[in-house]
C-alpha cells in the first residue's frame, strides 16, 4: 500500500514554559514535573455497587480517562474501596468529606490517591499527623481540594468571601499542616465556579508553591456551558504553563467529561490528536445535511488506529480548499460528494456513499504520522 504523509501541521510552543512542579505518582500515572497533562473524572455511580462502578470506570477509561475518583461518603462506600481499586484499570482516588476514617479506609484499600476538602473536614486538622503517617508510609499522595462551594467559613470571614485570595489561603494552610509532618506528595485544586475567579487563583497558587496543580471549574454546568467554560478557563491557564491534571465538571455523563478534556489538550497541542473532524457550520449555500454527514463520519472513523483530519464540506465555497487540506475530506453538492485525499481528487461518488467511500479511502492507505 502507497504511504502517505499526515501532513499534520507542528504545533507551536505554548507562550508561556511550563510551570516546575514537584511529581508525585497516582499508582503508575505520574502528575506534575516533566509528565504529560492528564486527564481525569469522577464515577456517578453508588461506589458500595460495585459492578456499576467499575462498569463505569471501564466505560471512562475506553474514553482517554487516566484517573479516576470514587465518591466515599458512607461505610459501604468504603468498604467496597478494595475491590474497585484492585479492579480497576486506571488509578482510583477516593474522595472524602466529613469523616476522616474513610481516609484510612482508603489507604488500606489500595486507593492510588485520596482527596480531602478543608472547608468541610475541620476535624482533619487535629489528625493530620495521623494520616500523614498512614499516606507517607503507603505512597499514597493526598491532594488539598479547595472548592468555593465548600470553604471554611474562617476564610470567607477573613476575606470577605470565596474569593481568588481566600481559597489559595485555605489550600496553603492545609498543606502547612501536612509540610509540618513532612508529608509533600501533595496535589493541589482551588474550583470555583466562576472561570475568572478560578483563573486568578490557580495564578496565584502557581506563584506560592511549587505542588502540581489539578486544574477544575467546579460546577461548570450542563454539557454547553460547561464545556464553555472549562475550555476558556483550561486554555488560559495551560498556555501560560499552569496545571498539570484536568477534570471537566459537567452535568452531563462522565464519560462527556473526558471527550471535552481530551479535546482541549488536543486543541493546546498536549495530546497527540487523533480524529479531527473540520466541517462547516452549514448555511444556505449548503446542499448537504452537513450535521448529519459530519455525525456519520466521526461515528465511521471513532477508534481508527491513526490521527486523522477529515473534512465534511457542504458547498463549493470553502469545501475544495478545506477538503484538500485535510488526510481525507468530501466536498458535497448536487447530490455527489468529492473524496479528496491530501489535496487530489480520487472520487466522485454518490452522497448516500459518502461515508463508504471516505472509510475505503482510509483502510486502502497505509499512514504515517
Amino acid at each position: 500500500m502507497r504511504q502517505i504523509d499526515l501532513g499534520i501541521p507542528s504545533v507551536t510552543a505554548l507562550p508561556a514554559a511550563r510551570r516546575t512542579s514537584r511529581k508525585v505518582m497516582i499508582g503508575p500515572v505520574a502528575v506534575g514535573g516533566d509528565a504529560p497533562v492528564s486527564v481525569q473524572s469522577m464515577t456517578t455511580t453508588l461506589t458500595a455497587d460495585v459492578d456499576a462502578t467499575l462498569q463505569q470506570i471501564a466505560e471512562l477509561t475506553a474514553a482517554g480517562c487516566q484517573i479516576v475518583r470514587v465518591a466515599v461518603p458512607s461505610q459501604d462506600d468504603a468498604d467496597a474501596l478494595g475491590m474497585i481499586a484492585k479492579r480497576s484499570s486506571i488509578p482510583v482516588i477516593a474522595d472524602i468529606h466529613f469523616q476522616p476514617k474513610y481516609v484510612f479506609a482508603a489507604i488500606d484499600a489500595g486507593c492510588a490517591g485520596v482527596r480531602v476538602n478543608p472547608g468541610n473536614i475541620r476535624k482533619f486538622d487535629d489528625r493530620v499527623g495521623e494520616i500523614a503517617a498512614a499516606a507517607g508510609a503507603a505512597g499514597v499522595p493526598i491532594r488539598i481540594g479547595v472548592n468555593a462551594g465548600s470553604l471554611d467559613k474562617r476564610q470567607i470571614a477573613r476575606f470577605g468571601g470565596a474569593t481568588a485570595e481566600a481559597l489559595v489561603a485555605s489550600a496553603l494552610w492545609e498543606c502547612s499542616l501536612f509540610e509540618e509532618h513532612g508529608f509533600r506528595d501533595l496535589k493541589v485544586s482551588v474550583k470555583h465556579h466562576d472561570p475568572l475567579v478560578m483563573i486568578e487563583a490557580y495564578r496565584l497558587l502557581a506563584r506560592r508553591c511549587a505542588y502540581p496543580l489539578h486544574l477544575g471549574v467546579t460546577e461548570a454546568g450542563p454539557l454547553t456551558q460547561g464545556t464553555v467554560k472549562s475550555s476558556v478557563a483550561f486554555g488560559i491557564l495551560l498556555a501560560e504553563g499552569i496545571g498539570d491534571t484536568i477534570r471537566v465538571s459537567l452535568s452531563a455523563p462522565p464519560v462527556e467529561e473526558v471527550k471535552v478534556g481530551t479535546q482541549i489538550l488536543e486543541s493546546l497541542g498536549l495530546r497527540t490528536r487523533r480524529l479531527e473532524i473540520v466541517s462547516c457550520p452549514s448555511c444556505g449555500r449548503a446542499q448537504v445535511d452537513v450535521y448529519k454527514l459530519a455525525e456519520q463520519v466521526e461515528a465511521a472513523f471513532s477508534g481508527f488506529p491513526v490521527p486523522l483530519r477529515v473534512a465534511v464540506m457542504g458547498c463549493v465555497v470553502n469545501g475544495p480548499g478545506e477538503a484538500s487540506a485535510a488526510d481525507l475530506g468530501v466536498s458535497s453538492g448536487n447530490g455527489k460528494g468529492q473524496i479528496f485525499v491530501r489535496g487530489e481528487v480520487v472520487r466522485t461518488v454518490p452522497e448516500s456513499q459518502i461515508v463508504e467511500a471516505l472509510l475505503e479511502e482510509a483502510l486502502s492507505r497505509e499512514w504515517t504520522e
